[in-house]
């Protein structure tokens, strides 16, 4: 049976935003990062911005990995604060710290070798040794930026995200002072180009992890969760549970960033003009992808509290009720991107062949924007049900397999039957489109099995 009734969008919809807007705030602030570090490092020289490109693509791809296997904490948390077991979340919180410190050695350890990685692009030395001080800075941070998010997993899963997020805005008051410092000298300091990135973000995530410690330390709200009543040692049975469920959600996390580096280095074969093009509506759709997403980490917190609370039609209820209210959001920002298109191309002020090239992209956004809010929705929902293979499995083949594979066939017209409209970089955007349409298909079907096996088993919490 379906739990759904547009009655209750009058209570659902703003308890989902109450967490939503904080996480939208935090998520706008962290890609004002990348944001500062482009635009500061192209001023430096032309050199350190392209090993910057270089580090960073690099170092997105496994920071989001690693991280996406420590997020596993939020759903299992969740369950116990639904269920008002908050004694046990101290010691799941203590075995995912052992989770992440493994994490990180492996992480620092890719880091710190990440010379294969960079000889791929051919570049100059002077490049790639500016790219390996980049990635060798970022490694002395990762412990650090691990640990922050074990703690920001905690605070979605107990519903108080508006403490990550004003940690997150003082960090970003911070590095503009501290990339003026590393990137360009000063005060005895000498400037160190695109690296001087690194070592400002370096400090902001270490001052990030004290601010919070310390914050959880004092405030008595987390009392009851017993954070810091004991040490112990890793338990294999609760880190093998987290593992279960966040190694899937880390690869999809992974399948995601991948796909669309795959789709920037293919469209990158069609010239600069494609690819200045891509670049500005891919910025413009990862903005626009921060409401749908903190919307659908707003669910999963709330559909996970109501599992824990065994108020399993509860959790449907909320499920469906984001999915519908989700979806008929980002309909309006399509329609207000493909409306304003050219204003919103005007904020970038490109030349004007880029300008031209790029306005039939955003006919793509439009769609593209519906197509991912319901996939991003259901698979937030899923993780609240401790589901994450099966969307990795639909991921690899949707993303992977029909958006890289379709999109490359369409875009170089490898059939030679393509219709113009679709070839190019539009083709790889229609590949994409279709891909996360499909993908939202199967994760919607896959939510309502599994809220029905839920509502008929009642399996108990089992850690």
């Amino acid at each position: 049976m379906l739990h759904f009734k547009l009655s209750r969008l009058r209570e659902n919809v703003p308890a989902i935003l109450k967490l939503a807007g904080p996480l939208l705030i935090g998520q706008l602030a962290v890609i004002a990062f990348g944001v500062l570090d482009t635009a500061m490092t192209a001023r430096y020289s032309a050199d350190d911005l392209a090993a910057l490109a270089m580090a960073s693509a690099i170092y997105i791809s496994i920071y989001v990995g690693l991280t996406g296997v420590v997020s596993a904490l939020a759903p299992i948390a969740g369950q116990l604060f639904g269920a008002k077991r908050h004694d046990e979340i101290g010691e799941e919180v203590r075995q995912a710290t052992w989770l992440a410190f493994g994490l990180t050695i492996l992480g620092c350890f890719i880091l710190v070798n990440a010379d294969h990685l960079l000889a791929i692009s051919h570049v100059s030395d002077d490049i790639e040794n500016k790219a390996k001080l980049y990635l060798n800075i970022l490694a002395l941070g990762l412990p650090a930026s691990m640990g922050m998010r074990v703690l920001m997993a905690l605070h979605n899963a107990v519903s108080r995200p508006a403490v990550i997020t004003v940690i997150q805005l003082i960090g970003l008051a911070l590095k503009l002072p501290l990339n003026l410092l590393f990137i360009y000298g000063g005060f005895g300091i000498e400037g160190m180009g695109g690296p001087g990135c690194a070592v400002a973000t370096v400090i902001i995530n270490w001052s990030w992890l004290l601010m919070t410690l310390g914050f959880v330390l004092f405030d008595r709200f987390y009392k009851p969760f017993h954070l810091f009543a004991r040490f112990s040692l890793p338990d294999w049975h609760r880190i093998w549970t987290l593992l279960k469920l966040g190694t899937p959600i880390g690869f999809s996390y992974l399948i995601e960033v991948t796909s669309f580096t795959f789709m920037s280095l293919f469209i990158a074969r069609l010239g600069t003009t494609a690819l200045a093009g891509h670049q500005i509506v891919a910025n413009m759709g990862t903005v626009i992808y921060m409401v749908p997403l903190s919307l659908s980490i707003a669910t999963m917190t709330l559909v996970s509290q109501s599992i824990g609370a065994n108020k399993l039609e509860r959790a449907e209820e909320i499920g469906w009720s984001s999915v519908f209210f989700t979806t008929t959001l980002c309909i309006t920002i399509g329609i207000g991107v493909w409306i304003f298109r050219a204003q919103l191309l005007d904020l970038y002020d490109p030349p004007q062949t880029v300008k031209v090239f790029s306005i039939p992209l955003f006919l793509f956004i439009a769609f593209y924007q519906v197509f991912d809010a319901l996939q991003v929705t259901a698979a937030f929902i899923l993780r609240a049900y401790r589901i994450a293979f099966w969307p990795m499995v639909i991921y690899a083949g949707s993303l992977w397999g029909v958006g890289l594979g379709g999109g490359y066939l369409m875009g170089f017209n490898v059939f030679g039957n393509v219709p113009t409209f679709l070839q190019g970089a539009n083709g790889f955007w229609a590949g994409n489109s279709i891909s996360l349409g499909l993908a939202a298909l199967l994760l919607l079907y896959l939510f309502r099995r599994t809220a029905e096996h839920y509502e008929k088993t009642h399996p108990p919490i089992e850690l």
